[in-house]
């Protein structure tokens, strides 16, 4: 790996999405003009709904958490079915989000960002459950984990994160905590406890 460049953090958005539990309750299949199954609707809905607006947002933020100092992020959707060019931005948190061109695959995507990492000696981590995909570009530099470990990798992070959280804002809240030991002892004897 080339000094100064974080690993390249490649996830395989949809994969994810549909590959774990934390996502898949996020999906909202009434939302949009047609079936969930049919993506390629969304272009269609002239209100703009979109059922994974939710599951989106969410793994971005998770992803944005998760790699934070230690790698540069790429969320890759596949918007190879959606008919319209338009591709939204939420690219979020120092997340950057792509969205496949239309006809194209989310894999030819992340095959081509991860050659590129390959090329420039930079490490590269690759999220996806996609056999093919995992086949296709894993070996040095790349590491290949399924969906569900990130997932899983997440909730710990955020659990992490909760404690910290819990920690701090129990930390010194007292007159009694804000004491050191010592005098603390001190005080308890003149009070008589």
């Amino acid at each position: 790996m080339r000094r100064g460049r974080l690993p390249l953090l490649v996830v395989d958005g949809y994969n994810v999405i549909y590959g774990t539990t934390r996502y898949q309750g996020m999906i909202d299949e009434h939302a949009g003009a047609g079936a969930l199954s049919d993506v390629a609707h969304l272009s269609r809905d002239p209100y703009g709904h979109d059922p994974f607006t939710v599951a989106r947002e969410s793994l971005v933020a998770d992803v944005a958490a998760y790699a934070q100092g230690s790698y540069d992020p790429v969320i890759v959707f596949d918007a190879a079915g959606n008919l319209s060019s338009e591709r939204p931005d939420f690219s979020r948190a120092g997340v950057q989000v792509v969205f496949s061109n239309v006809g194209e695959s989310a894999d030819t995507v992340i095959e081509r960002l991860v050659t590129a990492a390959r090329l420039e000696n930079r490490d590269v981590l690759l999220v996806t459950s996609d056999n093919t995909i995992r086949f296709t570009v894993g070996g040095v530099p790349v590491t290949t984990v399924s969906s569900q470990l990130l997932a899983a990798d997440i909730e710990v992070v955020e659990q992490d994160a909760h404690v910290a959280r819990d920690e701090r804002t129990h930390m010194h809240m007292t007159m009694e905590d804000r004491l050191d030991p010592a005098t603390r002892d001190k005080l308890w004897k003149l009070l008589g406890r």
